[in-house]
């Protein structure tokens, strides 16, 4: 068995740092660029992209939507996304946010989870709305081979809180469940767990308990509006194992390379101290 995520997050977050960088190819960013929306562009965005930023990143997180719209060729450039990525030293945090049951929840699995696979990935991000109990599939493929599970809970979209803020039989909130789950499945691991949860960074107040003993990933950081300040009043005690995603905002910086890293080395400075 391979290392598990959880320790190699840890390690990651120690030495590069909380920043997670997004590589999302909106058609929009590939114009700014200079460059078309087909696959041809695509392919120069995303790899300049995440050779720029890879080596200075602790995690890097494809939005697999924007390679998937061009078919089978942009999912052989999420391939090679993923692969550049990892040949530069930093985690793949793929998000695909899937969610379904039985042998097909078993098939993302092996789709994402499994080395086996091109799309194998250090992790991936997962719905848990058809019930926490359909991502076994999920959690017991990713404890085989060393990687990791993030599990929506309480994102930032205004339209979130119609189920997650929806109260359980037992008083608690769908969200709560969630992470009660996670915290469960993460238990006596050490220095932290390898299931994760995605809560927003502009969630503002939140009654709910935040340290899992896994890792936190928080998307709108930056231009979204969420700040160092943000997180680490949401999350607290918990802000050390948090990585804060952005994409358009750095992204934008592109096509100068430097420019790119530079974003990556600022938003890192921003950061520091979370785990104080």
């Amino acid at each position: 068995m391979t290392v598990p995520f959880g320790k190699r997050v840890h390690a990651a977050l120690r030495d590069r740092g909380p920043f997670c960088a997004g590589i999302d190819p909106h058609g929009a960013l590939l114009r700014q660029w200079g460059l078309d929306d087909d696959v041809a562009g695509l392919e120069r965005f995303a790899l300049g992209a995440v050779e720029a930023v890879a080596p200075y990143t602790s995690v890097v997180k494809p939005q697999s939507a924007f390679y998937e719209r061009f078919g089978s060729r942009g999912i052989a450039v999420l391939e090679r996304v993923i692969a550049t990525a990892r040949e530069a030293g930093s985690l793949v945090l793929l998000d695909v946010k899937r969610g379904d049951i039985g042998s097909t929840s078993q098939a993302y699995a092996d789709a994402y989870l499994d080395p086996a696979s091109p799309l194998a990935a250090d992790a991936i991000t997962a719905s848990p709305y058809l019930g926490l109990g359909s991502l076994d599939p999920l959690f017991d493929t990713a404890s085989r081979h060393g990687a990791g599970v993030f599990v929506l809970a309480l994102t930032s979209n205004k339209e979130g809180p119609e189920v997650q803020h929806a109260t359980r039989t037992d008083g608690g909130t769908v969200a709560g469940g969630v992470l009660d789950g996670l915290r469960r499945l993460n238990d006596g691991a050490d220095p932290l767990g390898s299931f994760g949860a995605v809560v927003g960074a502009t969630i503002g107040e939140t009654g709910e308990r935040l340290d899992i003993n896994g890792p936190l990933l928080a998307p709108g950081y930056g231009a979204q509006g969420g700040t160092p300040a943000d997180i680490r009043r949401i999350f607290g005690a918990a802000s050390g194992a948090v990585l804060a995603s952005s994409s358009r905002e750095l992204l934008a910086l592109g096509p100068d390379p430097d420019a790119l890293r530079d974003g990556v080395r600022r938003a890192n400075d921003d950061l520091a101290g979370l785990a104080g």
